[in-house]
């Protein structure tokens, strides 16, 4: 079943994608106000348990709202708000948010314990592989660095839980099986923190 709908995932956003030159980002600030109450209004988001979308992949985006769209990812708010959406709203949206600086993530100190064990996690569970060198994404692969340490802590749990899939070479609940509680907090605290 999740197969099935994880390709005819793939052929939706094979339909809609395009180039970010092909979107029209200028439309796509009338659609990103309304996103504004709660990711903000430069993509970078204070609301607790509430993604940063400024600087994300233009794609990462895409595939989340056709996720959302799709009821492939479940969210009474986002899942009504996406089914609104047309392909080329999503495509404008994408190329929108990839243009946005990303958010600034505070100075730590090399010595934080915690974010030494994050580093470690993140280097033996090789997310580098997906999320570029620097975890500032890829294509389809969401940036990390800098996202809100809440955010990528649920993130974790629900691809562990199986609440939430994704797309791609490697599988996020494979990926997050061997994590306890602790290595999640660690990562999501490491990959917050890098700029």
């Amino acid at each position: 079943m999740r197969f099935a709908s994880a390709v005819i995932g793939v052929v939706i956003f094979i339909a809609i994608s395009g180039c970010a030159s092909a979107a029209d980002v200028s439309a796509s600030q009338a659609l990103a106000e309304a996103c504004a109450g709660c990711h903000g209004a430069d993509g970078v988001s204070q609301t607790e348990l509430t993604p940063s979308l400024a600087g994300q992949p233009d794609e990462f985006v895409q595939w989340q709202l056709v996720y959302y769209r799709s009821g492939m990812r479940k969210s009474e708010v986002m899942g009504p708000i996406a089914e609104a959406l047309s392909n080329e709203d999503i495509r404008n949206l994408g190329a929108y948010y990839a243009l946005l600086p990303p958010p600034r993530s505070e100075e730590t100190s090399a010595t934080d314990a915690l974010v030494q064990k994050g580093e470690q996690v993140a280097l033996r569970h090789r997310c580098r592989s997906c999320h570029a060198d620097d975890y500032n994404g890829f294509r389809a692969a969401a940036r990390l660095s800098g996202q809100r340490e809440d955010v990528l802590v649920k993130a974790l749990h629900d691809f562990k839980s199986g609440k939430r899939v994704g797309s791609g070479v490697a599988s996020m609940s494979e990926v997050t099986y061997e994590l306890s509680d602790g290595d999640m907090e660690a990562v999501s605290h490491y990959l917050a923190l890098r700029r």
